[in-house]
């Protein structure tokens, strides 16, 4: 009988122990089969529509649904348990943060792709920059974390007032760093410089804008190199945009012709050629008509300016490459003379 008594007092603790475990183990595999039709089903329900908002809210929340079950899984588990009650409250409370940290993780990485998706289709909307997309994210996270302090049973209202003070407290010790703080969101509200624009220092600096941070601003110049400017200097120096109002530039290029030529020859054949270029050409702007204007009796030519145009500012450097070689070979066919410098000393005068 003591051996029996044994035996069934070991098969009760087994069964206590077998019990949850597969209650867990089908909740997993539950969740498994679930994330395998539903998001099959919702993957091709979104490529029917139109909108990407669908396809962000999948890639969203297709990672963190099987942990949801997986805390699901536990939460029912420790329930058929018999474990003391202190332990699984504990345990509540811990599947209780990590669900809603899990939940706010994925709000957040939503927040970040409709910004990114809202940003690219309108143009007023906010544009996407690190400063945009992690001040989403934190946002959101403060949310989840009064979340998971009010579920704890944490008054939180004692809190807000001291991070109110303290938060006064840090201002005053950090104003460079929330000068250019503020400084980037001036920047990236106000829409005159961009990601992507190619924009030029009146220090001298010239590049392309690829990202707005909380600190600085990044310009990756032509050489491939990369230009670190403070936010709140940004905002007080002289800043050339060459992508504003829009992309499309003039190209100007000066030339001079000999004194004996025919000028309006010589506006005939270059503007034949600055059309060649512009068709031919990448970067050109296929239906624009280049013209020219002559400006200068120079010592040794008369001289004009050809205006072409180029579609955004780096196609100006093969625009006037070619340009250069086809107006010197056009020039030489039709008898076209671009002088030397002449420099003329007169003796007589000197004596």
């Amino acid at each position: 009988m003591p051996q029996c008594f044994g035996f069934t007092f070991s098969g009760q603790r087994l069964l206590g122990i077998f019990f949850p475990a597969s209650i867990l183990l089908v909740t997993i595999l539950l969740g498994y089969i679930l994330r395998k039709v539903i998001f099959r089903r919702l993957i091709l329900w979104s490529r029917n529509t139109k909108s990407q908002v669908d396809d962000a809210i999948i890639v969203a929340i297709k990672g963190p649904f099987i942990i949801w079950f997986l805390i699901l899984g536990i939460y029912f588990a420790l329930g058929s348990s018999e474990l003391p009650q202190e332990i699984i409250s504990i345990a509540d409370k811990v599947l209780l943060v990590l669900g809603i940290f899990s939940v706010t993780l994925a709000l957040a990485n939503i927040s970040a792709r409709l910004i990114r998706i809202y940003s690219s289709k309108i143009e007023t909307a906010l544009p996407v920059t690190s400063l945009t997309e992690n001040i989403s994210r934190i946002i959101i996270f403060c949310v989840g974390i009064l979340v998971i302090l009010s579920g704890l049973g944490i008054s939180i209202t004692p809190m807000l007032a001291t991070l109110g003070i303290g938060g006064l407290a840090v201002a005053l010790a950090l104003q460079d760093t929330l000068s250019n703080l503020f400084s980037g969101f001036h920047i990236i509200m106000a829409r005159q410089i961009r990601v992507g624009d190619y924009i030029k220092l009146d220090s001298g600096e010239e590049g392309y804008v690829t990202d707005i941070t909380w600190r600085t601003t990044k310009i990756r110049m032509l050489p491939n190199n990369v230009i670190l400017v403070p936010n709140e200097k940004l905002t007080k120096v002289i800043v050339t945009n060459y992508y504003l109002p829009d992309k499309e530039m003039a190209v100007l290029i000066n030339v001079g012709v000999h004194y004996k030529s025919d000028l309006k020859k010589v506006e005939k054949i270059t503007c034949e050629v600055g059309k060649e270029v512009m068709k031919d050409v990448l970067g050109g702007v296929p239906g624009f008509d280049p013209f020219i204007r002559y400006n200068t009796f120079n010592s040794s030519s008369i001289d004009f300016t050809v205006i072409l145009r180029a579609k955004e500012f780096v196609d100006q450097y093969l625009i006037k490459h070619e340009f250069v070689k086809r107006l010197q070979e056009r020039y030489a066919k039709e008898g076209i003379v671009i002088p030397f410098p002449i420099r003329a000393i007169n003796y007589e005068q000197e004596k």
